[in-house]
């Protein structure tokens, strides 16, 4: 027996039939808190099936008068899963413009953090973008940074639509957000970058942070500041010069020197008692004015033999080594509390690092390049004062381009000086001299295998040679005051104008000064380290390339405008400004792994960049 067919439903029994699951269906959300049932959804509702009604109507309408003109009806139109789906769709979700749904901050917060949870951050700043004042002040109020620093760069877009939309609806208080949180997570990440595009993602962060908070360009560049001058206190812990200008630890001379004051002191003590025996039981009626007028000839030649013999004890020129001394103490003890300030900071800023066991001057080193790099992205402020740092260039405070070899000596002329030959004379010193020492050690067999050694010491050379050229041009300076009884720490002008007649001797005299002294203190350093190395004494090229350092170094110190290498050996990631990669270095990477050339500075520009291996 066949199935009796079912009737055809007609408008009205359709539109029940969508009435009533409609109803079922949005009551069910209602209990379920999936969404709230307001009257606007209602409506919203009402009106869907009101225009599906009129549908319903005018295609049975039409089936009729076909049936009368003797074709075939088509099927009544019936609702689909999919347009049932569709519709429940439209019902669930916000409207179209997203304005129904930015109205509650507890909405836009939890939208927000399950868009973070996906990775979805373009779609969570476009929501940002849509809120007004007071429902982006309630979501900033209970937004969780921290999670969003968590995931920094990747969330750099969403942190930077909260920072542009704060300044273009220009709130009045200003709410509060931890701006300056954000900016030490940068510079943290930039210290010790290993995201791939990390400029390319927080640049518009930064600009936006910026433009929000004005004044913190400000912090960080006091910050940056204080990281780079805690790095050259740690640099004035070298030797000291003493009385007779040789270079010796300052706990030596300090002892020499109170040493040497014990023993001025006790004679100075012995002859006030042998002059009390005269004075002690004095009558103090004889030092009256009148007694003091009446005095012959014999007792004033006495009285000033006494007074003489005690003041050639007590003011002797080395005596007053000691409070130059004290000072330079002092000064040490206000750069390491300096130091300490700094990395206590660093460790605030990335608990992560470990700041025992890395050395000071490079964590420090590297935070100082974090805001360099911060500075730099954020942008010019309002023109000028950003522009020395967008050229990559770092000035010291207030604009001066000072020498860190700076000594004083500044002469008219000092524009004279052929720096392009210099610069050649170092190159060449690089290209020609050190490739034949290098060929020299090749043919070493203690070491023709150690290749990162070879480099190590014809590298460690030319550092020696600049640092032991410098010391001897100071030395011979102090040789001069000594010998012409001028006090050490004198700064009159006279003893400036006698400095700058001494250095300009050295000048003139680079070319012929005997430098044997230092070459040999060169080469023995390098072989009281490499002991185990003794074919090296035996290396005539080597000693030729000893020679060449020493006296390119002497001619670079003792220019007008002097010359000196870059200190910073740090390993950490290359800077084009002052970096050159090696031919055959890894171009793939920017880690530097080795120096085989040190920078060459002049008035703190870089004239000739380090030769690098990465």
């Amino acid at each position: 027996m066949e199935p009796m067919p079912m009737p055809s439903p007609t408008p009205n029994m359709l539109f029940r039939i969508c009435i009533r699951i409609c109803i079922s269906l949005t009551s069910h959300l209602h209990l379920n808190k999936a969404i709230p049932l307001t009257h606007n959804r209602v409506t919203q509702v009402i009106r869907i099936f009101n225009a599906s009604r009129k549908q319903l109507l005018l295609k049975n309408h039409q089936d009729a008068i076909l049936q009368l003109q003797g074709s075939t009806p088509s099927p009544p139109l019936s609702f689909s899963a999919a347009s049932m789906a569709d519709s429940r769709e439209r019902i669930r979700g916000p409207s179209r413009d997203g304005r129904e749904f930015l109205t509650s901050p507890r909405q836009v917060l939890r939208r927000l953090m399950l868009l973070s949870e996906g990775r979805q951050y373009r779609e969570a700043a476009g929501v940002v973008g849509r809120l007004g004042p007071s429902v982006l002040r309630s979501v900033i109020a209970e937004l969780p940074l921290d999670l969003l620093l968590e995931h920094l760069p990747h969330s750099a877009h969403l942190l930077e639509s909260f920072f542009s939309r704060l300044t273009t609806l220009n709130t009045n208080p200003k709410p509060e957000v931890p701006s300056e949180t954000v900016a030490w997570h940068l510079v943290r990440l930039f210290a010790n970058p290993h995201e791939s595009g990390l400029r390319q993602r927080c640049t518009r962060l930064l600009q936006a942070l910026a433009q929000y908070e004005p004044a913190l360009r400000q912090t960080v560049r006091e910050r940056r500041r204080s990281f780079d001058n805690a790095v050259q206190g740690l640099g004035v812990h070298g030797l000291t010069t003493d009385a007779s200008g040789q270079l010796i630890s300052l706990h030596v001379a300090l002892k020499a020197e109170l040493q040497r004051h014990v023993e001025t002191y006790k004679m100075a003590i012995h002859k006030l008692e042998e002059l009390s025996m005269v004075t002690v039981n004095q009558d103090p009626a004889h030092s009256s004015h009148q007694r003091l007028l009446a005095i012959n000839y014999g007792d004033i030649q006495q009285r000033l033999i006494d007074n003489k013999t005690l003041l050639t004890m007590l003011d002797k020129p080395a005596l007053k080594q000691l409070q130059t001394l004290v000072e330079n103490l002092s000064t040490r003890v206000e750069n390491d509390k300096e130091v300490l300030t700094c990395v206590g900071q660093v460790r605030r800023l990335d608990s992560q690092a470990v700041v025992e066991k890395r050395p000071a001057a490079g964590l420090l080193m590297n935070f100082s390049r974090g805001c360099e790099v911060v500075l730099h992205m954020m942008g010019p402020e309002g023109g000028p004062p950003g522009s020395s740092l967008s050229m990559g260039k770092a000035t010291p405070p207030g604009g001066a381009s000072t020498s860190s070899c700076s000594d004083g000596y500044h002469s008219d002329d000092s524009g004279s000086d052929d720096g392009s030959e210099m610069v050649s004379l170092y190159r060449n010193l690089y290209v020609e001299n050190r490739a034949d020492a290098l060929e020299a050690l090749d043919s070493l067999p203690q070491i023709k295998h150690a290749h990162s050694l070879k480099g190590k010491i014809l590298f460690s050379m030319i550092v020696l040679s600049f640092r032991l050229c410098h010391g001897m041009r100071e030395r011979k300076v102090l040789e001069v005051r000594r010998i012409l009884n001028c006090p050490l720490d004198s700064s009159s002008e006279t003893t400036l104008s006698l400095d700058r007649s001494v250095r300009q001797h050295l000048f003139e005299t680079a070319d012929s000064f005997p430098l044997g002294e230092i070459e040999r203190s060169v080469f023995n350093q390098v072989l009281s380290t490499l002991h185990e190395y003794p074919c090296l004494e035996s290396c005539p090229p080597l000693t030729h390339y000893v020679s060449a350092c020493v006296r390119l170094a002497w001619r670079m110190i003792n220019q007008k405008s002097p010359y000196y290498l870059d200190m910073d050996f740090n390993l950490g990631f290359l800077r084009p400004e002052k970096h050159e990669r090696h031919p055959q270095a890894d171009r793939r990477s920017d880690l530097i792994k080795a120096f085989l050339w040190p920078a060459l500075m002049q008035n703190n520009q870089c004239a000739f960049k380090a030769v690098v291996a990465t």
